[in-house]
């Protein structure tokens, strides 16, 4: 079966948590006889058709971008002539010019959109793009939602109940790489025994102005990993709270990440509103067994730092953070305790193939008539 995945942006591009989603879901389902494609803008598509891990891209040129929103006049074209070669879309949401694509080229394939989250920033946008969005949406043959309390809680997808699925996102640990003797020695060197780690796109939504404002006369170190537009005004605040101890790092090879994740103490993620769905880094996270602190907003971050089991899930203040890091800095037995639980929990919950598994019952739910075509095999979905 094929499946061609569509958004805004991916990888080697772009390195954000809907991008490692899709990366997730195209490993996952590759192994159970799903071919997968990606389709996407770049400012810089050259070449147009390249492969990451296996799974070909196609990267059309972006025109403008208004409102944290990809344009292309190009993509028409690409969108219709991929769609004819696929027996499934499957959108990633948000995004309003997929919508725009899919309206006018109606190519005639079931689709399925994953709804990694509801629009905040652009809300007065959101008047004028809602009917577009709700014939969107209400068209798709799946809505997939990562937790049930973000479905529960999404004014968006209220009365869209009966075609919208929870499906947990999933990592495959294999995936990811082991980060090196010397890589582990270099960091400890640079940063020193003990320091608090956040990773992510330094987006408004990461509440990393909070973070700071928290750390203030706290003197813990923190390691910030990634780039984004708002890495200036937060270098700014760091400057300015007089942090000696507020490490900016960039975007960084894969391994030195794994390195920082292997050797924090605690990871921060202080996410303060609801356009932080889910929470690809506090996964990751998790899935190295670290203690974490993270934000109450109602999203599926909850999900994977579960109160007082996995670490701290506080109200989205600089006084709250305050004082789940004065707390967790004090009590390594606590630190011990939470790591182990977020091990545990990732393991039982969060694993790619399960992810993989359910994305293929759902692909082969709305368009029985290609499974037909493309099995002449045991179906290993469901061994």
């Amino acid at each position: 079966m094929r499946v061609l995945h569509v958004f805004k942006t991916y990888l080697p591009d772009t390195h954000g948590g809907i991008e490692q989603v899709i990366r997730q879901m195209c490993g996952a389902t590759r192994t159970l006889g799903i071919s997968n494609r990606i389709l996407t803008l770049s400012e810089y598509p050259d070449p147009e058709f390249i492969e990451v891990e296996g799974i070909p891209v196609q990267r059309v040129r972006q025109d403008a971008n208004v409102a944290s929103t990809g344009l292309s006049r190009a993509a028409f074209g690409a969108f219709a002539r991929a769609a004819r070669d696929s027996d499934v879309i499957h959108y990633h949401f948000p995004w309003p010019f997929m919508d725009v694509l899919q309206l006018a080229v109606r190519p005639g394939k079931p689709y399925v959109v994953s709804y990694h989250s509801d629009i905040v920033k652009q809300r007065y946008l959101l008047q004028l793009y809602r009917p577009l969005q709700r014939h969107f949406l209400s068209r798709a043959s799946r809505i997939i939602v990562a937790t049930e309390p973000y479905r529960r809680s999404s004014l968006e997808l209220r009365g869209l109940e009966a075609r919208t699925e929870v499906i947990p996102y999933g990592l495959d640990e294999a995936s990811y790489p082991q980060a090196s003797a010397s890589c582990l020695e270099l960091w400890r060197q640079r940063l020193g025994p003990r320091f608090l780690l956040f990773v992510g796109v330094l987006r408004y939504y990461k509440g990393l102005h909070l973070l700071l404002e928290a750390l203030a006369g706290l003197d813990q170190p923190v390691a910030i990993v990634g780039d984004g537009p708002e890495r200036a005004a937060l270098e700014a605040q760091a400057r300015s709270l007089g942090l000696r101890h507020c490490h900016f790092l960039g975007r960084l090879p894969e391994e030195d990440v794994a390195a920082l994740y292997t050797l924090a103490e605690t990871f921060v993620f202080p996410s303060h509103l609801r356009s932080e769905a889910f929470g690809m880094a506090l996964l990751e996270a998790a899935m190295y067994g670290k203690p974490m602190i993270s934000c109450d907003i109602g999203s599926g971050m909850s999900e994977i730092n579960r109160h007082e089991l996995t670490g701290l899930d506080v109200a989205p203040t600089a006084a709250a953070l305050r004082e789940a890091l004065q707390r967790l800095w004090q009590a390594p037995a606590e630190r011990e305790r939470f790591g182990v639980a977020a091990r545990a929990h990732f393991a039982q919950h969060f694993q790619a193939d399960q992810l993989g598994r359910r994305l293929v019952a759902v692909y082969r739910q709305i368009a029985p008539e290609a499974v037909r075509e493309v099995i002449g095999q045991p179906d290993e979905a469901s061994r």
